[in-house]
Order: structure tokens, then C-alpha cells, then sequence
């Protein structure tokens, strides 16, 4: 199957299977967040419903929760920045603080116009990275929102993207691997010059005339624990079943599909990146 039928046999199974209503939105960005850089760039509209992020050449923006989170779900729908985004990296992620922090990464690379964003996700755990796979996406993330999903618990993390899960990072502690179980995560996003790096290894720069560059933000929800013990006690709870979550084999054929057709880089097949061998996750297949 060719990619472009792929993408529309993709785009016709989401349509069949996925219901974007299914999803719970109960969020106020004036209520939930703080704008913690970029001054009037980043601003809030809707009475709390809406969120925007701006880059111009003075500087980005960006925004993180109040609280801290320890497992669950968070959703959060975006759109994109339009047109010659090149240079620029709109990142939605979880980090704990610390040199020995932990860090969940939704990272989106601009690109010339007419070229597709590239999606790159990363985990640090204990102030260690290096575990990037990279993805086209199947629609342009420019034209409407798209929820962007991270399911956190003890036994592993899931990306999604409209529901779909597109990368899965199990826990592998008994291996050697340190997993992100123990430090509560902020969520933070912005918007921000990486002209340096992030379009065709930094040979493209930032169009200056083209700014100011804006993302938008809308229909977040948290279904997360603060605590370790609150985490123990929503686990026994029917009412939380990400804390149990595991993908089912249907979950598992969304996976395969979307990393068959639409990854385009995974540090865990990159053999000259490491000479030396794989990290252990890759040789149990736990990435």
C-alpha cells in the first residue's frame, strides 16, 4: 500500500472508529495555569476556554499548570502554527525540576510551507533523554485542533494522538532502566526559536517577515493524582481506569499501523548512534 493510500485508509478508519466526543473537557487555563514567560504573547481568551502562544524576534511564550501531577491522563487539543512555521518548536510535555528530573515530550518541528510538521517525542528519566522516535502526522495539524494525550502510570506511558496510540514506553526497571514513578511532573508548553536544530538539522532558518508565529490551545482535561498515595487509592477505583491502563490488541494494531507508516525516526534501530549497542529497553522491546 502506498503511503498516500495509506494516510486516506487511516483517515477513514479514524472516522469510523473514533468518536472525538468521547472525550471529558473540564479545564479553565485561568483556573489551571500560569503564563511563566513571553510577557503578551501568551495570552488566555473564551472566559478561560482558549489559550495562545506567540514567537516573534524578541522572544517566545509559554505557560505551565499550578499543580503537579504523579500518573493519569492529560489531553490538551492544539492547532498548530500556519504557513512557513520553519525553525520554530511548538513543545507540550511533563517535567519534574531538577537535575535529575523526569520529562514526558510532545515536541512539533515547523517546516517550510507545504512540508509536514514532524511529531518528536522524547522521555527523560533521571535527567537522561535520548530516547527520540519522530512521526509525520496523517492530517495537517495547522487547519483544526487534534488532542494530544500522554497516559502515565507505573507500567508504562502511551502517547496518543486523536486517541490513537503512536508510541509506548514500558516500564523496564528490571532491566537496569530507571522509569518516571517517583517525581510529580508539571505540564508546560511554548513556543520558541530552535532555528539552531529543529528543520532539517537547522539548515533552515526562522522567516522573520512571517511573524509573529501563533499556536492555539483548548479542551484540556486531567485525569491525574498528585500523590503516591492518592494514586493508590484511584487505582482500586473503577473510576480511574488509566491507572490500570494497558493497551488491548486493537490498541496494539493502531500502534503497529501508525508506526509502520508514519514513524520516520526510532533511536531504538539507529545502530550507528550506538556502536557500542542498543540501549537495554531496545533489545526487550520496552520503547
Amino acid at each position: 500500500m502506498g503511503g498516500g493510500s495509506a494516510v486516506k485508509w487511516l483517515a477513514f478508519w479514524w472516522l469510523s472508529v473514533c468518536s472525538c466526543s468521547s472525550f471529558v473537557y473540564g479545564g479553565n487555563f485561568y483556573e489551571d495555569f500560569e503564563i511563566n514567560w513571553g510577557e503578551d504573547r501568551a495570552k488566555i481568551f473564551n472566559s478561560g476556554a482558549l489559550l495562545s502562544l506567540s514567537l516573534d524576534n524578541l522572544s517566545g511564550s509559554g505557560f505551565h499548570s499550578k499543580k503537579t501531577y504523579l500518573f493519569g491522563r492529560i489531553d490538551m487539543q492544539l492547532k498548530l502554527v500556519a504557513g512557513n512555521s520553519a525553525g520554530t518548536v511548538t513543545a507540550y510535555y511533563l517535567s519534574s525540576e531538577g537535575p535529575r528530573h523526569d520529562e514526558i515530550d510532545f515536541e512539533f518541528l515547523g517546516n517550510l510551507s507545504g512540508d509536514p510538521y514532524i511529531l518528536h517525542t522524547n522521555v527523560f528519566t533521571e535527567g537522561k533523554g535520548n530516547r527520540e522516535q519522530q512521526f509525520y502526522l496523517w492530517f495537517d495539524p495547522t487547519k483544526n485542533f487534534h488532542t494530544y494525550s500522554i497516559i502515565w502510570n507505573p507500567q508504562q506511558i502511551v502517547f496518543l494522538v486523536d486517541n490513537y496510540p503512536i508510541r509506548e514506553f514500558r516500564n523496564a526497571e528490571v532491566f537496569g532502566v530507571p522509569f518516571p514513578n517517583t517525581q510529580p511532573m508539571r505540564i508546560y508548553s511554548s513556543l520558541w526559536n530552535a532555528d539552531n536544530w529543529a528543520t532539517r538539522g537547522g539548515l533552515i532558518k526562522i522567516d522573520w517577515t512571517h511573524s509573529p508565529f501563533t499556536a492555539y490551545y483548548r479542551n484540556f482535561n486531567f485525569n491525574a493524582t498528585t500523590t503516591t498515595a492518592d494514586y493508590s487509592s484511584k487505582s482500586s477505583s473503577a473510576a480511574s481506569p488509566h491507572a490500570v491502563y494497558q493497551l488491548d490488541a486493537f490498541g496494539r494494531r493502531r500502534l503497529r499501523w501508525v508506526q509502520k507508516y508514519f514513524m520516520i525516526y526510532n533511536y531504538c534501530t539507529d545502530l550507528k548512534r550506538f556502536p557500542q549497542g542498543l540501549p537495554p529497553e531496545c533489545n526487550h522491546h520496552h520503547y
